[in-house]
């Protein structure tokens, strides 16, 4: 009998079925991936020879969590099946004017169980800085990280109470927050750090670390594996188990480069709230989302996929879909990440291994000429692992991220307000949108120098003072700077 390997190509074909075809691809799939999975521990265990006695058990965590998250990368689907999204179930996002603040009272005992989470792992070299982003220079010579102290020590001395502030940082501004909160002695703000977990970037073709021995001091092997990594660094840090013992309940985490994440006592009340007698699950997890723009048609939303409420990022959208994703009128809302957890959640998710979060995949293309890819994971993939989780469209006031200098140069103009660290809109704005300003690519860099050292870029100023003058305007709508002569 003729073997279909020695068999002529139309007899093989004739062989095997469409199903059977398919079969055999995934069982490929399949013994690749195992295969693939197997190299990988030989790989991280050969590295863990390579680390120094004292953090053995440091690395064996990392480890750990690398490798959950590289096989969640495996497995996972490419994009969502479109067709399997359902409409969103009545009150998965509720209105912001239908929350209450409470009395003083109540106040005063919610926020004395809230822990304040400020998201600090990233560097300014989008805008040209060295350091973390958090100690740019906004208004006043003020930093992210000034404004925010402000902000919650004011809150500490308006109600009498001990809100924390803790800072999530990654190995790359670790070292240089440490020292800039040397300053801080003096402030009324208890404030706490940890660092996100530290994994290997990923050669492209081989799908193996490119780092070859853990005491090698090049940071470009690695990379922090977004801010997904909350729930498990914090975990493993000692803080959470620590702020439930003190009687905290909920934390509120977000981007400490987003200025209109301040604690709202509104959304406040509302989780910590049981208006219902105990009949109706409260929320374990609240996500603001506000109405999105033209300028936010890439932000993640909010779906219902396999009878949960799902995070949409644009990354998990099949190509044909994506000017659908993109649809202002049906997707009209987009994720703020500000995000309202509750610890003893958190705590029960993270032991039980029950968060779940979709792998983001990230290209780069490192100095050394190599393609690598690094595995992320964002936090607000969480909210379909947490009960009674929901949404709450918030103004578009409380999403102020600075990504770029175009962003920072509103938020140093007189357009805002400033007090207690908090930014308002000016009264002297007639109507509530904010000017669109595009600036030339001369303009990309807030600083010439090392942020933490100081230094200023003169083209910057002279952009600054000329756009300042064109946003007092409060009828102007919009800034446009190409270049600048002198």
């Amino acid at each position: 009998m003729e073997s279909p390997a020695t068999g002529t190509p139309a007899k093989r074909e004739r062989m095997y079925s469409t199903q059977e075809q398919a079969a055999s691809s995934e069982e490929w799939k399949s013994s690749t991936k195992r295969e693939t999975l197997g190299s990988l521990e030989i790989e991280l265990q050969r590295l863990l020879k390579t680390a120094s006695p004292d953090e053995v058990k440091y690395w064996e965590r990392e480890f750990s969590g690398f490798r959950n998250l590289f096989s969640r990368y495996l497995r996972a689907k490419a994009a969502i099946d479109w067709p399997k999204i359902m409409p969103l179930p009545e009150n998965a996002i509720k209105s912001y004017d239908s929350l209450t603040e409470g009395d003083p009272l109540t106040i005063k005992d919610r926020l004395s169980k809230l822990v304040v989470i400020k998201l600090n792992g990233g560097l300014g070299t989008s805008m040209g800085c060295k350091g973390p982003k958090s100690v740019i220079p906004v208004r006043n010579d003020l930093t992210f990280l000034d404004l925010t102290l402000q902000q919650i020590q004011f809150l500490n001395w308006a109600y009498g109470v001990n809100v924390p502030l803790v800072l999530m940082n990654s190995f790359n501004t670790d070292d240089d927050t440490a020292k800039v909160l040397r300053k801080y002695a003096n402030v009324q703000v208890d404030v706490h750090t940890f660092c996100q977990s530290r994994y290997p970037r990923i050669d492209k073709e081989t799908l193996m670390p490119v780092v070859k021995d853990l005491k090698d001091p090049d940071l470009e092997n690695w990379n922090p594996p977004g801010h997904g990594n909350f729930y498990e660094s914090f975990y493993n840090s000692g803080l959470l188990d620590k702020f439930i013992n003190e009687g905290k309940e909920f934390c509120f985490l977000a981007n400490i480069d987003n200025l209109g994440a301040t604690v709202d006592l509104n959304i406040l009340n509302f989780v910590m709230t049981d208006e219902s007698g105990g009949k109706v699950e409260q929320p374990e997890f609240v996500m603001e989302v506000t109405d999105k723009t033209r300028a936010d048609v890439k932000g993640g939303t909010l779906i219902q996929y396999e009878d949960r409420l799902m995070l949409l990022e644009i990354a998990q959208v099949p190509k044909d879909f994506v000017d659908e994703f993109k649809s202002v009128s049906k997707f009209r809302i987009f994720n703020t990440n500000n995000l309202w957890a509750k610890l003893s959640a958190i705590k029960r998710l993270v032991e039980s291994n029950a968060i779940d979060l979709e792998v983001i995949v990230n290209p780069k293309h490192l100095a050394s000429g190599l393609n690598v890819i690094q595995l992320e994971t964002a936090a607000g993939a969480a909210i379909k692992n947490f009960k009674g989780a929901c949404g709450i469209n918030v103004p578009r006031s409380r999403f102020l991220p600075v990504k770029k200098t175009s962003d920072l140069l509103l938020l140093m103009s007189n357009l805002y307000d400033i007090d207690g660290g908090n930014l308002t809109l000016s009264a002297l704005r007639s109507f509530p949108t904010t000017p669109l300003v595009k600036l030339g690519s001369s303009f990309d860099k807030v600083r010439g120098d090392d942020v933490l050292s100081g230094g200023s870029d003169i083209r910057w100023m002279l952009c600054y003072l000329c756009a300042v003058s064109l946003i007092n305007n409060p009828h102007y709508s919009k800034v446009t700077v190409q270049s600048l002569y002198f």
